[in-house]
């Protein structure tokens, strides 16, 4: 038998729930990614949501292989701090890139009295 066999009911049930938590995250995330109109409304859907989904699939491992294995395992958490630290900078990063671009664009046309209400 499997691992998932013999875990007991009071590790199951929080490992379910962050499961659908984390699942149910990651979708809203998507679903504000299709639609919202342009990239800088876009972006923060996907950003803001990736921490949360991400850090509830890695609680969850937590609790199942911690229990299934009889021993703390705590690999997660490596994962979770390189997470919460790269994507919020790489959204940010994103955003610098396309206003960047955007600016660009717009001198070449020759709109430049336009950039100082960004």
């Amino acid at each position: 038998m499997s691992a998932l066999h013999t875990l007991p009911w009071w590790a199951a049930l929080p490992v379910a729930l962050l499961l659908v938590a984390g699942g149910l995250v990651a979708l809203i995330g998507t679903l504000g990614l299709f639609r919202l109109e342009n990239f800088y409304q876009r972006i923060h859907g996907p950003a803001i949501t990736v921490t949360l989904g991400a850090g509830c699939i890695l609680v969850a491992s937590m609790i199942h292989f911690s229990v299934a294995e009889s021993r703390p395992v705590l690999h997660e958490l490596l994962i979770g701090a390189f997470v919460l630290m790269t994507a919020p900078v790489v959204s940010m990063l994103l955003m610098r890139a396309a206003v960047y671009r955007d600016l660009r664009a717009r001198r070449a046309v020759g709109q430049d009295e336009d950039i100082g209400r960004l």
